[in-house]
């Protein structure tokens, strides 16, 4: 797309998810997204029950009264974007496509990291890294996400979440906070790198598809075409032997990714295209905040 054009697009995303972010998300990403460390926040008196390793001894000989150190948790996080840009997103056949779904997702998360005070990266890939975007702050390095997200061409198609996550571990060498936003079309098992994550990293999946992933329609002879790996059969979608084995397989797919998330104490949403990922967000901070 045109200069012109993209810049049009940025700012129709800028406004839309720095409302979402700021109306709806600041809480809940607040409460659900905690930082590790603990910092300096105030001195004052002592009361019963305190930990009197806390006693600052300075103050209280000047006061002759014995005062406390207080310390607050210390919020400022790295949040870490990991965002598939395989072929396999670009598919839609609701209300947008699959990629569409993950730029409003990705800018809204974004969004409420920096409200947030918390820097923010991304790590664009597909079966290769294709761009890694270091966590910084301030509006200005949201707006070049954002353009990332709106006009990225990845050099490769394929999909390989499991080298994503190892490119994570090098380069973040603290713990962060990670998101994997994604269709999950991943032939290869990547538990191992899963479980490597979720121990280090605070780490959460999203997912996003498109309905006829799970349910083919009635619609007679149809030529359908692999994005990752172009290749090109014709399906009998009028038969119903073959979109019940279509819908089996896309069961036993989730089980196996849900299985896979379950191991590794990793929270995990779904969202379809034509459905509203305002929910699936709120469900997965729900889930963080629970006991």
């Amino acid at each position: 797309m045109d200069r012109n054009e993209l810049l049009s697009r940025v700012r129709k995303i800028e406004i839309k998810t720095r409302a979402l972010s700021r109306n709806i998300f600041a809480g809940e990403y607040h409460s659900a997204f905690k930082g590790r460390g603990m910092s300096f926040s105030e001195v004052r008196e002592y009361q019963v029950g305190d930990d009197v390793r806390h006693i600052d001894w300075n103050v209280t000989a000047r006061f002759n009264r014995p005062y406390v150190e207080v310390y607050e948790e210390e919020r400022e996080l790295t949040v870490m974007l990991l965002v598939d840009v395989s072929s396999s997103l670009a598919f839609g056949t609701r209300s947008c496509y699959k990629n569409e779904m993950v730029t409003e997702i990705a800018a809204t998360l974004a969004y409420s990291a920096i409200l947030n005070n918390d820097k923010i990266g991304v790590v664009f890939f597909s079966d290769q890294i294709e761009k890694y975007i270091a966590p910084k702050k301030g509006k200005k390095h949201i707006l070049n996400i954002i353009s990332h997200l709106l006009d990225f061409h990845p050099e490769h198609k394929g999909t390989d979440i499991g080298n994503a996550i190892e490119f994570l571990m090098r380069t973040q060498r603290k713990s962060c906070t990670s998101f994997v936003i994604s269709d999950f079309l991943d032939v290869r098992d990547y538990s191992h790198a899963l479980d490597i994550m979720s121990r280090k990293h605070d780490a959460a999946a999203i997912q996003v598809y498109d309905k006829y992933m799970s349910e083919l329609p009635a619609v007679g002879l149809v030529k359908v075409q692999d994005a990752e790996d172009g290749t090109e059969r014709y399906i009998d979608t009028s038969s119903r032997r073959i979109r019940d084995a279509h819908h089996q397989h896309w069961v036993e797919r989730q089980r196996v990714l849900v299985d896979r998330m379950n191991k590794s104490n990793m929270d995990l949403v779904s969202v379809r295209t034509d459905e509203d990922y305002v929910k699936a967000l709120i469900s997965l901070f729900a889930k963080r905040m629970r006991p």
